[in-house]
């Protein structure tokens, strides 16, 4: 597997794959080196997560090698359904499941998504509207939240 480390607004992005596909796209809570020629696998997510921060990427078009349970990747599967810019909870995640009463497993396999970004994670929340359990930390989905809303200049006011 290759690696790099890239630079976004939120803090350094650690990506790794291989010819198989992107395997994993993490957010560091450390300061790390910034890769200096990112390897040719992985050039392509790094550029779709450049264009994703500059507002010009609204979808991901990438080849993933996610490794996870199967129920794990269903929810993952499910994740990528919810458009941009739309959040969901993890109530109706469950439903489309087909168990409401998996919604501890959902929010478990929510936790442990490996592409940060890519399978929107962020975009669940609670079903009261709070943003809750955030692997990244719950700043970075409130900041994602509001970079993905279409009115952002009314996200200013949001505490």
């Amino acid at each position: 597997m290759e690696f790099c480390i890239i630079n976004s607004p939120l803090g350094f992005t650690k990506i790794v794959g291989d010819e198989d596909g992107i395997a994993s796209v993490t957010i560091l809570n450390s300061e790390e080196k910034i890769t200096d020629i990112i390897p040719i696998e992985l050039e392509d997510c790094a550029i779709q997560l450049n264009e994703y921060f500059q507002g010009s990427r609204k979808i991901f078009d990438l080849k993933l090698n996610v490794q996870g349970t199967d129920f794990q990747k269903k929810v993952w599967e499910q994740l990528e359904q919810i458009p941009y810019g739309k959040t969901t909870t993890y109530l109706e995640l469950s439903k489309q499941i087909g168990d409401v009463k998996s919604i501890r497993a959902v929010a478990n396999a929510n936790g442990k998504n490996p592409l940060w970004i890519i399978v929107p994670c962020h975009r669940v929340i609670g079903s009261n509207g709070a943003l809750t359990g955030y692997a990244g930390g719950l700043h970075r989905k409130k900041w994602l939240i509001n970079h993905e809303n279409p009115y952002k200049q009314l996200a200013l006011f949001l505490s």
